[in-house]
């Protein structure tokens, strides 16, 4: 499964893509907004977006993504490392 993870905290990526890989998942990481976001973006699996901690920018750039290629979306306010895993578990 791949999963691209929008916004969160710069010093937590790291802890992001170890959580995703004890689930045996692929994963990208966004914090910032990136040149060429929405394509960089790819064909994920899964979109999860960190509402508190993510532009409005990013969040249209993901809408406008998920919304041509029909991937599913789930927003998390806590961008903490338990709330990672207890999605992640709903998932795997």
């Amino acid at each position: 499964m791949s999963i691209v993870i929008v916004g969160g905290n710069d010093r937590m990526v790291t802890r992001y893509k170890n959580i995703c890989n004890e689930f045996k998942c692929k994963s990208k990481v966004f914090t910032q907004m990136p040149a060429d976001f929405e394509n960089k973006i790819g064909m994920p699996d899964l979109v999860i977006v960190f509402t508190a901690a993510c532009s409005h920018k990013m969040l249209g750039g993901v809408k406008r993504h998920t919304e041509k290629s029909g991937t599913p979306v789930e927003h998390l306010h806590s961008s903490s490392a338990s709330a990672l895993k207890k999605l992640l578990a709903r998932y795997a």
